[in-house]
């Protein structure tokens, strides 16, 4: 009887033990997994389910957004009250250079730590910036943009090349005629903070 209790406790210390050690490995595995999370990573989470959130943008703008869309380089969010007059909903594209920082509630910022699966990827989260400002100078769409220096620009975007877009710039709610254009420019995507356009335009 003396040797099985001496068993006893040696396998219930060892069993503690191995326990204790699988622990601190389980916790160093969740601690490296984490590290390897990037920004994309946790707004996949936060997309895949609609959050609500607060953005803060690098200009100081702070914008009360759903998260609806992942790209390569950017966010689509939708927005009320961004300008957009009577409620109405506003698309935002956000290039997640420009995004300083996200506030949600604490159960959806610990659903973003949840690694993204590594199967395919879908065709939309590999579209860039400028594969969408592409999109909407060939649909002639009217775009808001705000800029790094603090500029609000409307317009048309006539052409988007590789690293900035030419703008056509007109009155909100003008068509872009010749008689409507007022100044053309040359923006470089670097100084982008977010690009705006009617909701009803998007779908």
């Amino acid at each position: 009887m003396h040797w099985d209790r001496l068993f006893e406790d040696l396998e219930g210390q060892l069993a503690s033990e191995w326990e204790a050690e699988r622990a601190v490995l389980d916790a160093e595995s969740e601690r490296l997994r984490i590290a390897r999370l990037d920004l994309r990573a946790r707004l996949w989470t936060l997309c895949g389910v609609g959050a609500d959130a607060t953005i803060d943008l690098v200009d100081g703008r702070r914008i009360p957004v759903s998260l609806q869309t992942l790209g390569a380089d950017w966010v689509a969010v939708s927005s009320r009250g961004t300008g957009a007059g009577h409620g109405a909903s506003v698309a935002l594209f956000l290039p997640l250079t420009a995004i300083a920082g996200i506030a949600t509630d604490h159960g959806m910022i610990l659903a973003s730590l949840d690694a993204p699966p590594s199967a395919d990827v879908p065709l939309r989260e590999r579209m860039t910036l400028g594969f969408v400002l592409r999109d909407l100078a060939r649909r002639r769409v009217p775009v808001h943009l705000s800029t790094q220096v603090g500029d609000d620009v409307h317009g048309t975007i006539d052409r988007a090349a590789a690293d900035h877009l030419d703008l056509a710039e007109h009155d909100p709610g003008e068509p872009r005629l010749a008689g409507a254009v007022h100044g053309f420019r040359i923006i470089p995507f670097s100084s982008l903070i977010a690009v705006r356009a009617p909701g009803d335009q998007m779908r």
